[in-house]
């Protein structure tokens, strides 16, 4: 193959979560990915290895399990390329998981009131036999919130469901007073990690896969 040829696209494109928000920053990209959402034995310790380690290896358990999913399901044979993610916040040395309740969530919020995180995604892709992996970390900045504020926040019911209580993609906006690195990676999904990960490791990035893309063999 020349070294300027582009490897064949595979077949189809997974993205093995149930997030909306990755979905939806795909479709941005104007990818439309199928939705495949293995099932996956996340227990672990989390507080045990640093996060950025513990990320990694979740997003590359889902990837497998969504492959060994599609052997189940007879389409092992296809030629499918795969995105598994998983998304931490962290607070110090403390992983902010989504809130068990109102109560926790306020919690979490007074928390990050006035005080820096950390963002850390672990993308990993299947493809053609290949794993590959790459985390992305971003420092977010809280502004001090008030307790009217908080309150107001978690009865709108949006901290639910959320990693650290709160989208920065709605509401959660308004108490992000700085922020150090991509954006998209606090959304869930770091959409120059992936590309630069597929583009290094399998020869094509994400814009291959858009819909208006040209794809005709070179």
């Amino acid at each position: 193959m020349d070294m300027k040829e582009t490897p064949k696209l595979p077949s189809s494109f997974i993205l093995a979560s149930a997030s909306p928000r990755r979905l939806e920053i795909l479709q941005t990209l104007g990818i439309d990915p199928e939705i495949l959402v293995p099932d996956t034995n996340e227990d672990c310790d989390r507080a045990a290895v640093p996060p950025e380690l513990l990320v990694e290896g979740l997003a590359c358990r889902k990837a497998r399990a969504a492959g060994e999913m599609l052997m189940r399901c007879g389409r092992g044979e296809e030629d499918c390329l795969i995105l598994a993610a998983d998304t931490v916040v962290v607070l110090g040395d403390r992983i902010l998981e989504k809130p068990r309740d109102a109560e926790d969530a306020r919690q979490m919020l007074r928390a990050l009131s006035e005080n820096t995180h950390r963002v850390c995604t672990g993308i990993a892709v299947l493809c053609r036999g290949i794993l590959t992996m790459d985390v992305q970390c971003t420092q977010v900045r809280f502004r001090s919130l008030t307790e009217a504020e908080i309150e107001a926040y978690v009865a709108s019911g949006e901290p639910m469901g959320k990693a650290g209580s709160y989208a920065i993609q709605e509401r959660g906006a308004l108490f992000v007073e700085e922020i150090c690195g991509d954006y998209f990676n606090v959304v869930g999904l770091p959409a120059v990690c992936v590309d630069k990960l597929l583009s290094e490791n399998y020869g094509f990035g994400l814009a291959s896969f858009a819909r208006d893309a040209d794809r005709t063999p070179k």
